[in-house]
Order: C-alpha cells, then structure tokens, then sequence
C-alpha cells in the first residue's frame, strides 16, 4: 500500500467523523447521554473497520492465499452488532419516566452507517444520510415537543 493510498484512507476517516460529528453536536445540543465525541468516534470507527477489512482481504489475495474468503457483509454485520451494544447502553428505563434514550442509541445505529458509507466512498449518500439525521433530530423533535406540550395544555391523561 502506498502513501497516497493510506492518505486518501485517514482523509475518509476523518470525514466519516466529521459527519458524524454533525448528528452527535445535535444530541450534544439536547444534553444527550452519548454526544459529539461519541458519535464522532462510532462513525470513524465504522469507517477505520470497514477500510481496515478491505485491507487485509487484499493483502490476502496479492499474496495468491485462499485463506480468506471474501464477504464485506460479515465485515458490515460485525460493525452492526458491536455498535449495537453501544447503543444499548445508552437506554434507560425508568418506572417514573417511562423508556429514555432511544433516539439515541438510534442515531449512534445510523452514525455507524454513516461512517461505513464514507469507507466504501459513497459521499453523497453519507453526507445525505448525515444532513436527513440532523433535520429528522431538529424538526421532528420541535414537533414531538410542540404535540406533547399541547397534548399536556389539554389536560388529556393517557390513565383510565
């Protein structure tokens, strides 16, 4: 591999973090559990993964081995269920309270495929994924609080 090449591979690194970034400052904003640091380290980190497996499979086939087999998926799919459990992490249940963190753990799921669609140079489609994250965190949001602070003014109880 050449410097170029490894260049090129820190530059989609930083850019998956950066968008990442862009959903983690919105949950940062919102005083969320998991933030910017983390959102920017799960999309640079899926991104690190992804570039990094696609590096040894070629390494492996330059070198004429039939020792590894070939599926991106399983690479994808081991981001996913790691990245899972991070997200777990940030849901909180609460008999007072109900369920909390979801959306978050949620945009921790969507920054990990942020970051993978970086690694693959797919730059529209993670920059557009990034941007519908942070309309979707921002406008659905002031409309749920709108709704709920309208639904509480009525004086309607969700009790029978």
């Amino acid at each position: 591999m050449n410097w170029s090449t490894e260049f090129h591979h820190l530059m989609l690194i930083f850019m998956a973090g950066a968008l990442g970034g862009l959903v983690g400052l919105e949950r940062e904003f919102q005083k969320k559990p998991a933030g910017l640091r983390t959102h920017i380290f799960v999309s640079a980190g899926a991104a690190l993964l992804m570039i990094i497996g696609a590096a040894i499979i070629d390494s492996y086939e330059q070198q004429g081995s039939d020792l590894v087999e070939s599926d991106p998926l399983r690479l994808v799919q081991a981001i996913v269920v790691g990245i899972s459990f991070l997200g777990a992490g940030t849901i909180l249940h609460e008999k007072d309270k109900g369920v909390e963190g979801l959306t978050t753990a949620a945009s921790i799921f969507l920054t990990t495929g942020i970051g993978i669609a970086t690694a693959v140079e797919e730059y529209i489609l993670a920059g557009g994924t990034a941007l519908f994250s942070l309309l979707t965190l921002m406008v659905v949001g002031r409309v749920e609080h709108r709704v709920a602070a309208k639904h509480k003014s009525s004086g309607d109880s969700d009790e029978t």
